[in-house]
């Protein structure tokens, strides 16, 4: 029951659903009884066993608990009057048909019922699994992205899709554990007994020693699931992985390498994978061996009681034969379903440690939503740091409307991380950063992000065409708005040109384009947003001199009448900014315009004689 507490959530909107599967498997593990139970007057009528009863049987009601024993002997007179007479008028063949037509409509019922349980069962199979994918999907993009930089995509990507469906396979196993498969076995037991409570205790004996067997070999289980899952991560990881760097990998003959490190982990998986089959096809053999064993006994002990004793006729013992018989299915399934639970739970906490995952920068409560920039911008004597080593220490900064403030230095001094928690993907450890003097983590993140539009030094772009790669966070624009933003952004020029202009499609990471066109339409997309503060890490440092040019006419277009934050390599590109900011190690040792730092003869201007464009 732990693993339903784990999921009951997800299953709770679907339990129409549950509630309709466990009706029809009740009437299901009825008509299952029954239809062996049928069996017995069937061969009465063919060997003429049926006690003769000429005298219709009287029903005398149930006044107290007593009376329940009077069942039995009603049910039994009732059909020997019915048989008796009937052969007595039409003859035994004429009784048999009418037992026949009883068994077929049993066992057509019992078909009804089991589809009717797997109809509905179906539902909430799949209700659940897509619920849990969305939910799964829905916190991968929510939790920040410090998260990532720990887990590997492929695993998530595991997690997502095989875990996923192990789930939904386990479900369909756990409700034939708890109710199809136990009930079958508990009517079967109530009829046995019916039949002979000697002979059934006799049964009883036998049952434990068959479960503690079964029981031995489910043992691991879970650990043994938890590690295929996981290496299915592995693997899934290296696939993504070479994916997402195969001219890397190509251009530096490294496919051996990638080839070896995916082997390795197949391997590995192909080494779990075995172990957990083997010990899941061990169940079925095992307890069919045991059941069959049973079987045996039973054979020997009933047939004495049959032919020795004279206390079970031979219709009864064979009907308990087949009742007998009848619990082997169950039983099986339930050990293969135990199994299938098991494996279901390892996954089930594997996407339960994503969703119970809580991110550090959820939104404090009452968070204010902001939708203007109306002063400036405050960093604060902030300090951070993404694992032990702080990347800026003390950091203070004011950026009032309007202006253009550009952040130079060498690599690792902590620009690019201004960037980042300037759009709130990492919080500070010490200081605070605030617009127009309301600190970013009391506002609601969406909003800080909605006042910001950003552009990368790698392009970002989707597998779709170029219209709806711009239109990303602005879903409701025009085609004209559309067309202008390209336009602000130079990229206007090359759409025009391609064979379906707009709609054309760009592949995947827009792999058709060249970086400059990448690069334009990532301004295009900032600019159709229109935020009023723009933040250009680095977008620029990628492109040919041509394209740069290009991208720099765009972003100068962009700027216009905006707040930006520059970061820059290319010190070209950041000549007209109102305040230039020369940093290293984390910390402010220059700044001023253009001009100013030159005639300072310090750090920015040594950079600039490197970079030969004063």
């Amino acid at each position: 029951m732990e693993y339903i507490k784990k999921l009951s959530r997800f299953i709770i909107p679907y339990k129409k659903y549950a509630y309709l599967n466990i009706f029809f498997n009740v009437l299901y593990a009825l008509f299952s009884t029954l239809g062996m139970v049928s069996l017995m007057p069937m061969i009465n009528v063919l060997f003429g066993e049926n006690e003769k009863r000429t005298i219709k049987p009287i029903w005398k009601g149930l006044n107290s608990l007593d009376d329940l024993g009077n069942i039995k002997p009603y049910l039994e007179d009732s059909l020997n009057y019915f048989i008796t007479t009937t052969s007595d008028e039409f003859g035994p063949q004429h009784a048999l048909m009418y037992m026949i037509i009883l068994i077929i409509s049993i066992f057509l019922f019992k078909n009804v019922f089991n589809y009717l349980a797997l109809y509905f069962i179906t539902y909430l199979r799949n209700g659940v699994l897509k619920d849990i994918r969305n939910e799964v999907y829905n916190k991968v993009i929510t939790l920040p992205i410090s998260y990532y930089s720990e887990k590997k995509k492929g695993d998530v990507i595991a997690r997502i899709s095989g875990d996923v469906n192990e789930v939904q396979n386990s479900l369909l196993a756990i409700l034939e554990l708890i109710v199809k498969e136990p009930l079958t076995i508990l009517f079967s037991i109530i009829a046995m007994f019916m039949i002979s409570s000697k002979l059934t205790l006799f049964v009883f004996i036998f049952i434990p020693i068959s479960g503690f067997i079964i029981s031995l070999i489910g043992k691991k289980l879970k650990t043994h699931s938890a590690k295929v899952q996981n290496e299915q991560g592995v693997f899934l990881s290296t696939l993504e992985e070479t994916l997402s760097g195969l001219k890397v990998i190509k251009g530096f003959n490294a496919e051996p390498v990638f080839n070896n490190k995916f082997q390795e982990s197949t391997t590995r998986f192909f080494n779990f994978t075995n172990t957990l089959a083997h010990r899941q096809n061990l169940a079925s053999p095992t307890s069919e061996f045991l059941g069959i064993a049973t079987i045996s006994i039973l054979l020997w002990y009933g047939g004495g009681m049959v032919l020795v004793e004279k206390t079970l006729s031979g219709g009864a013992f064979i009907g308990y034969m087949a009742l007998a018989y009848t619990i082997l299915t169950p039983a099986k399934s339930i050990s293969k379903a135990s199994y299938k639970v098991k494996s279901g739970n390892a996954s089930a906490d594997r996407i339960l440690e994503i969703l119970n995952t809580e991110s550090p920068l959820k939104d404090i409560e009452n968070a204010i939503e902001k939708n203007t920039f109306d002063t400036a911008i405050s960093i604060k004597n902030i300090s951070f740091k993404y694992e032990d080593d702080y990347v800026l220490k003390n950091f203070s900064l004011e950026i009032p409307k309007g202006k253009t403030i550009a952040l130079v230095g060498q690599s690792g001094s902590g620009k690019s991380t201004i960037a980042n928690l300037l759009t709130r993907f990492y919080d500070i450890n010490e200081g605070s950063i605030s617009i127009d003097g309301k600190d970013i983590r009391n506002l609601k993140k969406e909003s800080v992000r909605g006042l910001m539009g950003l552009v990368t030094q790698d392009s970002i772009l989707f597998n779709d065409t170029i219209k709806n790669n711009i239109k990303l966070s602005t879903q409701n624009a025009t085609d004209e708005e559309v067309l202008e933003a390209a336009k602000i952004a130079n990229a206007y020029e090359f759409i025009k040109d391609l064979p379906k202009g707009f709609d054309t499609n760009i592949g995947d990471g827009g792999g058709k384009l060249s970086g400059g066109q990448k690069q334009r339409l990532s301004i295009a997309r900032a600019v159709l947003k229109n935020p009023p503060i723009m933040i250009l890490d680095e977008a620029t440092s990628a492109l040919d001199t041509e394209s740069e040019k290009l991208v720099q006419v765009a972003l100068e277009n962009m700027m216009k009448n905006r707040t930006s934050v520059v970061i820059a390599h290319r010190l070209s590109t950041i000549k007209k900014a109102d305040i230039i900011i020369v940093m290293k190690k984390g910390e402010i040792i220059e700044q001023g315009n253009h001009a100013d730092l030159l005639a300072k003869g310090g750090m920015y201007k040594r950079l600039v004689e490197m970079q030969s464009i004063a």
